[in-house]
């Protein structure tokens, strides 16, 4: 969120993402193989290798993968990995689903999201869940060349990617197994030579499972293309965008040695996949897209939180200046918002002006009225922030501005009224009950506002917090009537059951 623009996790946290699903399929591979025998009596039979059938839905079935992929984000989102900042993830959600639209058998639910990591990387997680990094959102120089990488994403996802990655794996390592015990069998020979048959068997198992590993990438990177073109050509895009941005991340690694871009590490990029992407855009007619004004005003937004305040400043004036630029208009909203980072609030606010003169978008109100609420002017940012969320009900940024605006003047009543109206209409949204909390706790109505704090910490993913929190409610419920302590209590029973889950989790794990 605007409120700290700087917050990079010195961790880059998709590889926390990553590392926490690989976690979870290894083990869940572990547990799988180790109901294959590898003693000496089994060796014997070691090459009948089990029938796998339809991996992909025997290791997941959809709604497990939806249910891991939640609890990923639960974690990303109680780290700091996850970026809470509405207008971005509002832009990706509505380019992805534009994408997930353009082709009609598409029935997974997809969630499109941002990290808040300059390292240039994109990547999908069980259950459609696709996150971009802010670095890589900066380095694309047209949407076309953003929906590209959202459409390969996408595709690793109907695609069954991920399971069918792990069947590979369960494959390789149940071959590795057999050698093993194949080995284990030579050793118990006695002969000189067993010793080396046996490093020899361990050396070639190990190799297959690398092969194995590197073999599914490929075929997975090349299919992801193959699907994401026919999806970025459904939707209008310039299908061109797929082999120039593939070009431009290749040249840059030349020039990166021992700093490849993450990328580059996870989706390898080679002349033949370039090829293959350049002669399927060749065979289309060209098609001139024209970018939107939101992909240009994202960008710049998240290139004014790179770099200290002055340098951000910089940045743009520089760029205005030597008139190197896509967009003019998204040059002085990034100028406007880097000024208001820097406490400039006078010079953000004729930046800002400027643009309301030429144009209308949420994305301008949201900024005035941010800049109003940070220098102090409290009366004009609600009333900027109360005309924006009537035009425009739907915008998360705006639908968080205007109760923030309204608890920072004291106007805690207005606050709570307009909140309980939203959260119904987004009841995953755990920022609105965040607020809340804060409300509830000035006007001081404690059972609301633990509730409210409760139902915050759940959606961090923290059930033990929230049960907490849900006591403290139920400990002063006088004002509270038997529906909603009713309704608590059933809340409650839900988080605990979690906690135990959780605990379950633990012991398994240890």
């Amino acid at each position: 969120m605007r409120s700290s623009p700087n917050a990079f996790p010195p961790q880059p946290p998709h590889r926390r993402a990553r590392l926490s699903a690989h976690l979870w399929l290894c083990a869940f591979l572990s547990a799988a193989l180790t109901l294959t025998p590898i003693l000496p009596a089994a060796a014997q039979d070691f090459y009948r290798l089990p029938d796998l059938g339809d991996a992909s839905q025997e290791l997941l079935s959809p709604i497990q993968e939806r249910k891991l992929g939640e609890s990923i984000i639960r974690e990303m989102r109680a780290s700091g990995a996850y970026m809470d900042d509405p207008e971005v993830n509002d832009y990706l959600e509505t380019l992805g689903h534009k994408l997930v639209a353009a082709v009609s058998d598409t029935p997974q639910d997809f969630e499109f999201f941002a990290v808040p990591d300059p390292a240039v990387n994109a990547f999908a997680l069980p259950g459609g869940y696709i996150g971009v990094n802010t670095g890589l959102i900066v380095l694309t120089q047209s949407e076309s060349e953003l929906a590209s990488v959202l459409s390969h994403e996408i595709s690793h996802v109907t695609q069954h990617h991920l399971t069918r990655m792990a069947s590979g794996q369960k494959d390789a390592l149940l071959l590795s197994l057999a050698a093993l015990a194949a080995a284990l069998v030579a050793s118990q020979s006695g002969s000189s030579s067993s010793g080396q048959m046996m490093g020899a068997a361990i050396a070639s198992s190990q190799a297959l499972a690398l092969q194995t590993q590197i073999n599914y990438t490929r075929e997975h990177e090349y299919e992801a293309d193959r699907i994401g073109f026919q999806r970025l050509r459904a939707a209008g895009f310039d299908v061109s965008a797929a082999a120039t941005f593939m070009q431009r991340m290749l040249r840059s690694s030349r020039f990166n040695d021992g700093n490849m871009p993450s990328y580059l590490r996870t989706h390898p990029i080679t002349t033949e996949r370039i090829a293959e992407a350049q002669a399927r855009a060749d065979s289309v007619p060209y098609k001139q897209v024209v970018d939107s004004i939101d992909f240009h005003l994202v960008r710049a937004l998240l290139q004014s939180y790179q770099g200290t305040p002055k340098e951000a400043v910089s940045f743009f004036e520089d760029a205005l200046r030597e008139r190197k630029f896509n967009n003019e208009d998204a040059v002085h909203y990034g100028l406007a918002a880097a000024l208001m980072r820097a406490k400039d609030y006078d010079r953000a606010k004729k930046e800002i002006a400027a643009l309301d003169k030429k144009l209308q978008h949420p994305m301008i109100d949201a900024m005035a009225g941010h800049i109003m609420m940070e220098s102090g002017d409290l009366n004009d940012a609600i009333a900027r922030f109360g005309k924006a969320v009537e035009r425009y009900p739907n915008k998360k940024q705006l639908v968080y501005d205007y109760p923030e605006a309204l608890i920072r003047a004291d106007q805690n009543q207005k606050a709570v009224a307009f909140l309980e109206k939203q959260i119904p209409r987004f009841p995953d949204d755990g920022l609105l009950h965040e607020k809340a909390a804060r409300a509830y706790a000035k006007l001081k109505q404690p059972f609301k506002e633990h509730a409210h704090q409760g139902e915050y910490y759940a959606w961090l993913g923290n059930p033990r917090a929230a049960v907490e929190q849900f006591d403290l409610a139920l400990k002063n419920d006088r004002d509270a009537s038997f529906q909603e302590k009713s309704a608590l209590e059933s809340r409650k029973r839900e988080m605990q059951a979690e906690v135990r889950e959780q605990e379950k989790e633990k012991k398994g794990q240890g």
